[in-house]
C-alpha cells in the first residue's frame, strides 16, 4: 500500500486518526500537521487540575500506540490552505504537501468577545499555555475574577478558582441559569445553588457591554449598566471552528465542516473529518448534522473515518455503515460531577427525575416524543454509576424519526 495521508490537526483527533488509519490497514505514509508545539495531550484537566497546579504536562500527554510509531509529526506548523481537487495543502511556512488522502482534524478555537476596552487581563482556556498563563494570574492575593460564560468550561474555571482561594469569583451569562442550554432548567437551578453555596457569585440574564481600564482590564461593564471590578477575566463564550483553510473548495463550512453519514467531506472518497470540527448526521437520532464537542468524539469519529478513508483510497470492502455514536461527557466542579450519556440537548423540553432529588444527588432523563434520549447524573460516584446503567438502554433505542 503506497501513498500519503495528511492529517491536518495535531490534537487528540489527529492522534486518534493516525492510530486508527494504521488499525484500518493503511501502511503508506501518514503525516500529522499541528499548530501547537506540543504532542497531543488531554484537554479536560486544563480548567481543573492544570489550573489548580495539580497536573504537570507529562501527566496530560498521550502516548501514541506502537502501530503509529512511524507517523511523521510536524508540530508548531499550521495548515493555511487546501486545494482539494489538486490534493495539496499549504503550510504557514509556504511549503505545500501533496496527499492521496486528507483528514480534517483542525478542531476549534475559543470565541472572543468583541467589546470595547483593553485586551490585557482577558484569558481563554483552550491550550496548555492558556491554562499555565491563567494560573499565574490567579495565585496572587485579593484577585477578583470574572468569568464570562456559564457553560462547562466557565463553571469549571469558577469552581477551580474558588478552590485556589481567589478572593472574588463572579460568573456572567445572558441566560437565566448556568448550563441552561445543554441541560435545561431543572439541573441549571441545581447547579446554580451548588455553586453559590461554595462561594461563586453570578450575574445572570445579562451580557457584557465592554471592559474598563487603560492598559489592562480593571472592570467588566455589564449590558444592564453595572460594573464588576475585575483583575482577571476569562472568556468562555463558545468556540469557532478552524475551517478557514478550506475556503474555496465548495464545502459547507457554516458550522464546522459538513460531512455525510460516513464522515466524508463534500462527498469525496479521499477527504474525511474527525473530532469537534466535524458536523455530521448521527444515525442514532434524527439525522440532522451537528457538531459534538465531547471528549469521546475524537476517538469515535477517528475510528469510523479511518475505515471510510482507507476504503475510499484502496477500494477495500471495509467501508463502515452510517456513523451512530452515543455521545458521552463529564464535568467535575467543586466536589461533584456531571456525568452524561446520550444527547440530553435533544430532550430539554421533557426532563424527568429518574432517581434522587435535585436538592441532593440526582439522575435526570431527557426525552423526545416519549423516548429517552439522554441521561445526566449530578452528584457523587454512585449517581454517575447509576447513569452508566442506562447506557445499554440508550444504545438499543431505535433511531428518531427525522
Amino acid at each position: 500500500m503506497t501513498g500519503t495521508i495528511v492529517v491536518a490537526g495535531g490534537s487528540m483527533g489527529g492522534l486518534r486518526a493516525a492510530e486508527q488509519l494504521r488499525a484500518a490497514g493503511w501502511t503508506g505514509a501518514v503525516t500529522v500537521v499541528g499548530d501547537e508545539p506540543h504532542m497531543p495531550y488531554n484537554r479536560p484537566p486544563l480548567s481543573k487540575d492544570v489550573l489548580a497546579g495539580r497536573a504537570p504536562f507529562a501527566s496530560l500527554a498521550f502516548t501514541p500506540k506502537a502501530a503509529a510509531a512511524d507517523v511523521e509529526w510536524r508540530l508548531g506548523t499550521k495548515v493555511v490552505a487546501a486545494r482539494l481537487d489538486e490534493r495539496t495543502v499549504t503550510l504557514d511556512d509556504g511549503r505545500a504537501l501533496s496527499y492521496d488522502g486528507l483528514v480534517v482534524a483542525t478542531g476549534m478555537r475559543p470565541r472572543r468577545l468583541r467589546c470595547p476596552g483593553p485586551l490585557a487581563g482577558r484569558h481563554t482556556v483552550r491550550t496548555l499555555d492558556d491554562a499555565k498563563g491563567l494560573r499565574e494570574k490567579l495565585t496572587g492575593p485579593g484577585v477578583r475574577l470574572v468569568v464570562v460564560g456559564a457553560g462547562f468550561i466557565g463553571c469549571e474555571v469558577a469552581a477551580t478558582a474558588v478552590r485556589l482561594g481567589v478572593a472574588e469569583v463572579t460568573v456572567v451569562d445572558p441566560l437565566p441559569l448556568p448550563m441552561a442550554g445543554p441541560l435545561g432548567e431543572l439541573l441549571g437551578r441545581a447547579l446554580l445553588k451548588r455553586h453559590e453555596e461554595r462561594g461563586v457569585r453570578f450575574a445572570l440574564g445579562t451580557g457584557v457591554a465592554g471592559f474598563q481600564g487603560e492598559e489592562r482590564v480593571t472592570g467588566v461593564v455589564l449590558a444592564e449598566g453595572r460594573v464588576l471590578p475585575a483583575d482577571v477575566v476569562v472568556e468562555s463564550v463558545g468556540s469557532v471552528a478552524n475551517v478557514e483553510w478550506l475556503d474555496g473548495n465548495g464545502l459547507d463550512l457554516a458550522d464546522g465542516v459538513l460531512t455525510d453519514e460516513r464522515l466524508r467531506v463534500g462527498g469525496r472518497p479521499d477527504v474525511v473529518a474527525v473530532g469537534d470540527v466535524a458536523r455530521f448526521p448521527n444515525a442514532r437520532y434524527d439525522g440532522v448534522p451537528r457538531r459534538v464537542e465531547h471528549w469521546s468524539i475524537p476517538t469515535d469519529t477517528a475510528r469510523h473515518a479511518a475505515k471510510t478513508l482507507v476504503a475510499g483510497l484502496t477500494g477495500a470492502d471495509m467501508e463502515p455503515g452510517p456513523f451512530a455514536p452515543l455521545p458521552t461527557f463529564w464535568s467535575d466542579q467543586h466536589d461533584f460531577r456531571l456525568q452524561s450519556f446520550g444527547a440530553p440537548g435533544l430532550g430539554t423540553d421533557d426532563v424527568r427525575v429518574l432517581d434522587g432529588d435535585p436538592e441532593g444527588d440526582v439522575l435526570v432523563g431527557y426525552h423526545t416524543g416519549g423516548r429517552l434520549v439522554g441521561v445526566v447524573a449530578l452528584g457523587g460516584p454512585a449517581t454517575a454509576t447509576a447513569a452508566a446503567r442506562y447506557r445499554a438502554q440508550l444504545l438499543k433505542s431505535p433511531a428518531l424519526t427525522p
